[in-house]
This record gives C-alpha cells, sequence and structure tokens, in this order.
C-alpha cells in the first residue's frame, strides 16, 4: 500500500499539479498524500492559467499550487513516483537512482501512454492533457 504519492513533470506548472489535484480527489476519501514536483520546476509559480480553469471546470481547485523543484527528500519520503513521459522516468532515475523500482509512467494503466506538454498550447491541447491525466488517475486508483 502507498501512503504518500509524488507526480512529477518538467515545469511542475501544468501537467504534475493538474494530476495532484485530480488524484487529491479522486483519492480524498483515503489517507494518501499526494503532491507535486518538477525536474525544471518553476519555483513559486502558480498553475498554468487555462490548467486551473479546466481544473476549476471539473470542480478541483488548484489555487494553492505553487511550482517546486524535485530533490532527492522528496524522492525519498513519497512510497510512489509518477511522472508524464519515458524521459521522465530516464532522467529521475538518472538522478536519483533510489527512485528506480518506485517510478511509473501516471499512463502505466493506459497502456503506457505518456501524457504530452500543453505548455503554451491550445485550448484544446489542455484539454486533451486534462481528459488522460482523468483517465490515468482513475485507472491508477484500484492499485491505489
Amino acid at each position: 500500500m502507498f501512503d504518500s504519492i509524488l507526480v512529477v513533470c518538467a515545469g511542475n506548472i501544468c501537467r504534475s499539479p493538474t494530476a495532484e489535484y485530480v488524484l487529491k480527489d479522486k483519492l480524498s476519501n483515503t489517507r494518501i498524500d499526494v503532491s507535486s514536483a518538477g525536474l525544471t520546476a518553476l519555483e513559486g509559480k502558480p498553475a498554468d492559467s487555462v490548467a486551473q480553469e479546466l481544473a476549476s471546470e471539473h470542480g478541483i481547485d488548484m489555487g494553492p499550487h505553487k511550482g517546486r523543484q524535485l530533490n532527492s527528500s522528496l524522492v525519498a519520503q513519497n512510497s510512489l513516483i509518477l511522472v508524464m513521459e519515458q524521459r521522465h522516468v530516464q532522467d529521475l532515475c538518472a538522478r536519483y537512482p533510489e527512485a528506480r523500482g518506485k517510478t511509473f509512467l501516471l499512463g502505466k494503466w493506459l497502456g503506457d501512454k505518456e501524457v504530452p506538454d500543453p505548455y503554451r498550447q491550445s485550448r484544446e491541447a489542455f484539454e486533451h492533457v486534462f481528459e488522460l491525466i482523468d483517465s490515468a488517475c482513475s485507472a491508477w486508483q484500484k492499485y491505489l
């Protein structure tokens, strides 16, 4: 059983905060702690406004989010790490070998589907990413 989940992407303002808050919503009746960070985080920045708007339309408030950089302490204190792309698995495990074995694609249960970065793209790109993240989080629920 996992007691803490860290969701990781690049900048920690689009995909990982969306997945963090979607997972928090889906796991609200559990004691699992969910947080997020970025491999190249825009530290202290709020979630992207389009990502926040979409989440809000689904009843999820991402207002409290502030971007933060991934570090060894976050890797150590989380029992599961979910990333958006295969290269994130490789980058993260190269930097933090101790993360190997507990780092997986968010889209693992969707045929190892990657979640593309919608940063500075159209609202449609963000909608596509939100749907992917929501489906992937639902797929993870039965394993958590």
